[in-house]
């Protein structure tokens, strides 16, 4: 199919979505998609490719490739519409729906979108995307509140950081070493924490060697997992931390000192990057700046809460 007519096939649908009984619109499709050559490549708005990217970053032969569960949880969740539906409209719709998700077909392969958080945590757990995925100790998805079936209802921001380190990788848990106790202190001075009101978590959910800079091709493996977690959690506000989280999400290569304290439309939700806590530890010139960055940042979610 050209890429003209995918273009005008997916406005289309994602108009006529609406109308349809069964349709959930709290969690609606994403405003667009780029379509290139046929069907069979498409390129969400975040940037993860459905089924293409990772193929071919780890081609077969190279012992990198994708196999079992870990090619079905990354394929399950790469251009992650947000569209869920219970299992008459999946009938009527000519998908599949089973487990609780919806199941749909998209250039000829059935692509699977989760629907809660602990859906999610188990693909994490099964993912073998990239290499990443062997090397790990524990897979780290994410924490916030302890109830995860209220995430919804209680989570205001999200703050999100680039990879686990070596303490977040034998615990399982983000940001839990020195840079983590740091962070705590960041958020409980903005009157935030991960037990009840905040949801941290990575671009990439398993560790890089030696905490090297996730690789480009790791970032978009992990990315569909990112949006997932964004489009159930719904957040007021988004803190990014560090260059490269602040890089990937929006889609740039400027600089976390260009970048900093300044907000951006992220799906329709305000996001702002600021240094990482670890660039903290090692640079204390950084932290008044840092702290400058947490105070628009708490002005500007006061704003939202006021605004209900």
């Amino acid at each position: 199919m050209e890429t003209e007519a995918c273009e005008v096939l997916y406005r289309f649908f994602r108009t006529a979505s609406e109308y349809i009984e069964g349709y959930r619109g709290d969690a609606p499709y994403p405003e667009s998609f780029a379509f290139t050559g046929d069907s069979t490549s498409v390129v969400a708005a975040t940037g993860a490719a459905v089924n293409t990217e990772c193929a071919a970053a780890y081609p077969a032969g190279t012992g990198n490739e994708q196999s079992g569960t870990g090619k079905a949880a990354f394929t399950g969740l790469a251009g992650n519409s947000g569209f869920v539906a219970d299992d008459s409209f999946a009938e009527s719709a000519g998908g599949s729906a089973s487990g609780g998700m919806y199941t749909e077909t998209v250039g000829g392969s059935s692509e699977t979108l989760f629907r809660s958080m602990q859906e999610i945590y188990a693909a994490v757990a099964q993912c073998s995307a990239c290499v990443l995925g062997r090397t790990r100790t524990h897979p780290v998805a994410g924490e916030g509140p302890e109830e995860l079936s209220r995430l919804t209802n209680s989570v205001e921001v999200m703050v999100v950081g680039e990879g686990p380190g070596a303490d977040e990788d034998r615990q399982g848990r983000p940001f839990v070493g020195r840079a983590g106790q740091l962070l705590d202190k960041m958020l409980e001075a903005i009157q935030l924490s991960r037990k009840t009101n905040c949801y941290i978590t990575n671009v990439v959910k398993c560790r890089p060697p030696q905490n090297r800079d996730p690789a480009p091709e790791e970032r978009s493996c992990c990315a569909a997992f990112l949006d997932a977690q964004i489009r159930l959690l719904r957040p007021k506000m988004i803190l990014v931390m560090g260059r490269i989280a602040a890089q990937h999400l929006l889609q740039t290569s400027d600089g976390i000192g260009k970048l900093r304290g300044r907000f951006f439309d992220y799906q329709g939700i305000p996001l702002m990057p600021t240094y990482h806590p670890s660039a903290l530890l090692r640079d204390e010139s950084l932290k008044r700046p840092a702290w400058e960055d947490l105070k628009r940042f708490r002005a500007r979610l006061h704003e939202l809460q006021a605004q209900g």
